[in-house]
Order: C-alpha cells, then sequence, then structure tokens
C-alpha cells in the first residue's frame, strides 16, 4: 500500500535523522495511512478508502457523500 491519502494527498516528507555525534542519514516521514471502509447510499455499495488519519476525522465532519465528490474533483478514483 502506497503512502497517499486519497483525500487530502498526503505522502511521505522526507529529512535525515541526526545521530549524538551528528552524523546525518536519510529517513521519511510517513502520514498515519489507514484503509478504511463506508457505505455510499447514493451508489448503494461500500467504497474503501486509503485515508490518513486527519482525513477520516474530516470524512466524520463533511460525510462520505461530500468527501467522495472532493476525491473525484481532485481526479481520483472511487
Amino acid at each position: 500500500m502506497s503512502a497517499h491519502c486519497q483525500l487530502t494527498g498526503a505522502q511521505p516528507g522526507f529529512g535525515n535523522t541526526i545521530s549524538h555525534s551528528h552524523r546525518r542519514t536519510s529517513r521519511r516521514f510517513d502520514p498515519n495511512i489507514q484503509r478504511k471502509r463506508y457505505w455510499l447510499p447514493s451508489e448503494g455499495r461500500h467504497v474503501r478508502l486509503t485515508l490518513s488519519a486527519r482525513a477520516i476525522k474530516t470524512v466524520d465532519m463533511i460525510g462520505i457523500e461530500a468527501a467522495v465528490a472532493r476525491i473525484r474533483a481532485r481526479g481520483g478514483k472511487v
């Protein structure tokens, strides 16, 4: 599963781990990605979305219909 949120577009950030001796090695900061299944009443089916934890809270606020509309407006497939 790729570390990419369908709703917010959150994806990994890159940076460095800095040791005590101040040596730098590459690392990546992954968003908290979860796969969640929602019932989509307008289409009469379930949809499985790959969302960040923040996007799950957004879906709870705005509703699944509005969230799917936003995903489709971004060019995403649901």
